[in-house]
């Protein structure tokens, strides 16, 4: 259907259609009948009609009350629609001229509508349906109408119907799908630009509050040095200057990993030393946490990776063992796997797991959450995909949740 349609009033649009339908049909025989005096049959024609608006009418208040929620029931119920309409409009034509009716064309419309709607294989069905009514009406043809050459007039128009269903189920059906695709391509590329969009801001706001953080740091670093020189042994202000001397380091790593992103700096790195450097922070960091670790990867894996990479694994670590520590647990479970050619780095929790609501926005955008906006689940989700991996959140079916991160085994010499 068309973008001006949207899935879910595609059954709305095709009732209104028959309604107009209906009432173009009732014009028609009445200015046949009164207008150019044909005589028609009245009494089957109305019949027709009157089954047509109470279909119609019970089609309203059905999907008035009931809501197509997939894709699956919205294809059925377009399927149903459609074909009704076939045949309502094959058994008008059968009463009143049969394939010598002008209208007898009209039978191309629904496949119109299937091509742009329907998958292929319920396109396929309509199409049967429309050429099997045209045939059908063939067949009833009476044989007074059969005299001189107009069985091979006939012959000809059958053939020239299945020739314009198969054109327009093929032609108009690939094109329908063409234009969807792009506009899949379209929507999706717009939501990366937006993600983008997103991390840069936070970049930038990232790097002001880093800017407004040096002068203080370095004001306190000032007065911790006079406060070491007056206190020589003090192990107050000894502690004091480890911690200062981290923030500084911090710093200055997110200076180097600003720097690395914006000139986009991409270099192997072995998986095997990348999971020594997230055990050396998680053994530095969280000391009391119990960490399960699980390697069952070949020695030579190399990954793409850039300064953003391990900061963006060690911020879903972060995360896992906060959500371990709200559930009174200090276990931490990490496994390194290939599969397919591809390195997968399972990290679970032992927590309460994601409900189905944060499941679906996590990563996409930041959300709300008990920890924050989920801003490192979303921020880690970009680094990957600028990588070419991706980021799977599920729940463990013993509890807890599972965030797998992938990405593809490459060679030093494809750089």
């Amino acid at each position: 259907m068309p973008k001006f349609i949207s899935r879910a009033n595609q059954i709305q649009a095709i009732i209104a259609l028959r309604s107009v339908a209906i009432t173009i049909q009732l014009l028609l025989i009445f200015f046949v009948n009164l207008v150019l005096q044909y005589e028609l049959p009245w009494t089957p024609l109305f019949s027709v009609i009157g089954v047509e608006v109470l279909f119609t009418l019970i089609s309203r208040a059905y999907y008035a009350k009931h809501q197509l929620r997939d894709d699956n029931s919205r294809q059925r119920a377009v399927l149903i629609q459609i074909c009704a309409d076939i045949l309502f409009l094959s058994f008008l034509l059968f009463f009143s001229g049969g394939a010598t009716n002008a209208f007898v064309s009209l039978l191309l419309i629904p496949i119109a509508i299937a091509a742009v709607t329907l998958t292929p294989i319920l396109l396929a069905i309509v199409a049967s349906l429309a050429i099997a009514s045209y045939s059908a009406l063939l067949w009833f043809l009476p044989m007074s109408v059969m005299h001189g050459n107009m069985e091979g007039h006939f012959i000809g128009m059958g053939i020239n119907f299945l020739f314009s269903a198969l054109v327009v189920a093929l032609v108009v059906g690939k094109m329908a799908r063409s234009i969807n695709q792009q506009e899949l391509a379209i929507a999706a590329y717009r939501e990366d630009l937006l993600k983008q969009e997103q991390v840069t801001s936070l970049g930038v706001a990232s790097a002001q509050v880093t800017h407004q953080l040096a002068t203080p740091i370095a004001t306190v670093q000032l007065l911790s040095d006079e406060l070491a020189e007056d206190f020589p042994d003090n192990p107050v202000i000894e502690d004091m200057q480890i911690q200062l001397a981290r923030c500084r380091d911090s710093l200055s790593e997110f200076r180097e990993m600003v720097f690395s992103i914006k000139e986009q700096t991409i270099a192997p790195l072995s998986t095997q030393e990348l999971i020594a450097q997230i055990k050396e922070n998680i053994d530095v960091n969280y000391p009391e946490v119990i960490l399960e670790l699980n390697t069952k990867e070949q020695d030579n894996v190399l990954v793409k990776a850039d300064a953003a990479l391990l900061p963006a694994i060690l911020n879903l670590i972060n995360n896992a063992i906060r959500a371990s520590k709200a559930n009174s647990s200090q276990a931490l479970s990490i496994t390194s796997q290939l599969i397919d050619n591809n390195w997968q780095l399972i990290i679970r929790d032992y927590g309460s797991g994601f409900t189905l609501e944060k499941l679906s926005e996590l990563g996409v955008r930041p959300v709300d959450s008990e920890q924050g906006l989920g801003m490192a689940v979303f921020l880690s989700h970009a680094s990957l995909e600028r990588l070419g991996g991706k980021l799977t959140l599920t729940n463990h079916q013993k509890g807890g949740a599972l965030v797998t991160l992938s990405l593809p085994n490459i060679q030093t010499e494809s750089l």
